[in-house]
């Protein structure tokens, strides 16, 4: 399930906006505001997901339920986007619409990827403590080893007594 962020190359100075989605109707949101020419940004993340024995990667939003928007045109219809299918309303405080600190919104597109996936901020380094975020050992604390170019990371884990090295990816990890 891929959710991705859509109109990365929005004007850079156009002020954002926040928009509550209605439950599970994200999608259609997103789909009726690019009709209407507003950008849509929502940044993704990957999480695992114990299913019985299994565990499954999935793509889920970073903030649940709201999408990031900036509109082409000078003045905004507002009423024309809390009336758009699968928006349940634009955030605002005194009934003037809230705008979203600008840096706040280039962090989030900077460290994100065309398809949507914030990557990690944070660099390694050979002994620094991580917490590992997807995979079978999710949650697992652990100690770096190794870093190679591929993004691919060698840390050590502490298991059942003894210490095992496996390989991960760098974005199923995290400084812990």
């Amino acid at each position: 399930m891929n959710m991705p962020c859509r109109n990365l190359e929005a004007a850079p100075r156009r002020p954002w906006y926040l928009v509550q989605t209605k439950p599970n109707a994200f999608r259609i949101a997103e789909r009726n505001l690019l009709r209407q020419d507003i950008h849509v940004f929502c940044p993704t993340l990957t999480v695992t997901q114990r299913h019985g024995a299994r565990f499954r990667n999935a793509i889920r939003q970073l903030f649940p339920g709201y999408l990031f928007i900036q509109f082409n045109g000078p003045a905004p219809l507002w009423h024309r986007v809390n009336s758009t299918y699968g928006v349940s309303r634009l955030i605002a405080f005194a009934d003037q619409p809230a705008t979203v600190p600008h840096h706040l919104v280039d962090g989030l597109r900077q460290r994100c990827d065309y398809s949507g996936l914030l990557a990690p901020a944070e660099t390694l380094a050979p002994g620094d403590r991580v917490r590992v975020l997807s995979g079978p050992f999710a949650n697992f604390v652990a100690t770096v080893e190794s870093l190679d170019p591929q993004q691919r990371v060698w840390i050590l884990l502490d298991c059942i007594g003894g210490t095992m090295k496996v390989e991960i990816s760098r974005h199923a990890l995290q400084n812990a």
